[in-house]
């Protein structure tokens, strides 16, 4: 027979477990909060009602970044609209309806795999698809249809997750008493996988906010005169204007850098306390 620990050994070996998981935990949150300090402190003397609802000027160098902005909200919004529904609706398919067998598990392989690819191919994709092929040229129809390919297989992913989470027994009584399958998930699953959806659209959208490469090749240009009228213009945003100002334009203040640094941080930031807020109210609802 093997000798019992003692509960002195097991208690001691718990200990230094969890010690090691604090010092994991400090190694890995501490470069992201000084990183967030830092580009706070470089970039909180630019921000001004001036730098936020002007325009570019002098080459980039002075002046403001709302159009940047609005380009980056209504890439990011357009984005929402197309994939959310695309990826929950696959994702409860494939949770929900779709059978067990091989060609499922070859699908679930594929969404996987689509996550991992850099976005810089989704960017030449969506440019020889949208941009040349489909005839939309560098607008934000292009941008934003990139970029919900981009963000479709960690909506697809998560949400299946989310909607095999809720328990079994909730689907078996709502069918028991009558309802029917579409009714039951429409319902009952949905209503209590909420948090966990919401997780991933709000997840893939931050990426796609922050992401340059797909737009690159689809929907930003350097600079415009004016706003976006409609889905089919061009566009600037932020990721990409960061991009321009840090590596093209000679010259250019750090102090403005970091600025644009700041507000991109501060749009994704604020997309996540939003979402957080609902997930909160919709976790306080849930049965389980």
């Amino acid at each position: 027979m093997k000798p019992r620990t003692s509960p002195q050994r097991r208690n001691l070996t718990q200990r230094f477990g969890f010690i090691f998981l604090r010092l994991v935990a400090i190694v890995a949150v501490l470069p992201i909060i000084a990183i967030m300090i830092y580009i706070i402190y470089k970039g909180a003397p630019a921000i001004s009602w001036e730098f936020i609802t002007g325009f570019p000027s002098d080459g980039m160098r002075s002046g403001g970044i709302w159009p940047a902005i609005v380009g980056t909200f209504f890439l990011t919004l357009l984005c929402a609209l197309i994939v959310a529904p695309l990826g929950i609706g696959a994702a409860v398919y494939l949770a929900e309806y779709a059978p067990d067998n091989r060609w499922t598990q070859l699908i679930r392989i594929a969404i996987i795999n689509l996550a991992g690819i850099p976005s810089v191919v989704y960017g030449l994709f969506g440019l020889g698809l949208f941009v040349i092929f489909l005839n939309f040229g560098i607008s934000i129809l292009a941008g934003s249809l990139t970029l919900a390919i981009m963000t479709l297989p960690v909506i697809i992913t998560t949400t299946e997750e989310a909607l095999r989470a809720v328990p079994q027994a909730f689907r078996v009584v709502s069918i028991s008493v009558g309802a029917t399958q579409w009714q039951t998930v429409r319902r009952i699953v949905l209503p209590q996988a909420l948090p966990g959806i919401l997780t991933g659209v709000i997840l893939g959208l931050e990426r796609a906010a922050g992401e340059t490469a797909p737009i690159l090749f689809t929907a930003a240009v350097f600079f415009l005169p004016r706003l976006p009228s409609s889905a089919m213009d061009p566009t600037m945003a932020l990721p990409y204007h960061l991009y321009v100002i840090s590596t093209q334009v000679p010259g250019m203040s750090s102090e403005i850098q970091y600025g644009t640094a700041l507000v991109l941080l501060i749009f994704v930031l604020g997309m996540n306390l939003i979402a957080t807020v609902i997930r909160s109210r919709a976790r306080a609802r849930r049965q389980w």
